[in-house]
C-alpha cells in the first residue's frame, strides 16, 4: 500500500486540530459545566468548589498533614494555602504543628466543618440526578476518569525531563 501524500497527511492533520476531536477540550468543557452545578449547591454552605474538595477530604480523613493534602488533590502549596487559610477563617478548620515534627502542619475540622457534612451530603445525589446519568453510569465514567489520571500522572513522572 502506497504511503500516503504529504497533502493528505496535512488534511488528517487539520482534521484532528478540530475543537470538538480534542480530548482536552471535552475533559475541560465538562469540568466547567460540573463546577457550574456544583456552585449554586456550594454557595448554600458558603464554600467554593475548591474549598469543597478539601473538606471531603477533611471529612474522610481529619487530622491530615498539609502534604498529604496536597498529594491527595494535586495541588501545589501555592494554590492549597490560600484555600486552607480561608476555611481556617471561616472556622471550618485548623491548623496545628505536627508534635513530633515541628515543620509539619496538621489540619483538622473543628465542629462547625464536621457539622457541614451533615449539610452537603445531599450535593453527590443532586449532582448524580442532574446528570441524567445512572449510578452505574457514573462510576464506570468516573473509574475510566481516575484510570486517565492516574496514567497522565505516571507518563508526567517518567517523562518530565522531556517535557520541561
Amino acid at each position: 500500500m502506497p504511503e500516503p501524500e504529504s497533502s493528505e497527511l496535512l488534511e488528517r492533520g487539520a482534521d484532528l486540530l478540530t475543537l470538538d476531536r480534542q480530548m482536552c477540550f471535552a475533559l475541560y468543557s465538562a469540568s466547567l459545566a460540573m463546577t457550574k452545578l456544583y456552585k449554586p449547591l456550594l454557595s448554600e454552605l458558603g464554600l467554593t468548589y475548591p474549598q469543597y474538595l478539601v473538606m471531603l477530604v477533611l471529612w474522610e480523613q481529619d487530622g491530615i498533614r498539609v502534604s498529604g493534602l496536597k498529594e491527595r488533590l494535586f495541588l501545589d502549596y501555592g494554590t492549597l494555602t490560600p484555600l486552607v487559610k480561608r476555611l481556617e477563617k471561616q472556622k471550618l478548620l485548623e491548623r496545628h504543628r505536627s508534635p513530633e515534627d515541628e515543620r509539619q502542619v496538621i489540619i483538622r475540622l473543628s465542629e462547625k466543618g464536621r457539622s457541614l457534612q451533615e449539610v452537603a451530603g445531599r450535593i453527590p445525589e443532586r449532582i448524580a440526578s442532574a446528570s441524567g446519568c445512572s449510578l452505574t453510569e457514573l462510576e464506570d465514567l468516573k473509574t475510566q476518569l481516575c484510570a486517565l489520571r492516574n496514567r497522565l500522572h505516571s507518563h508526567l513522572d517518567n517523562h518530565l525531563e522531556e517535557i520541561a
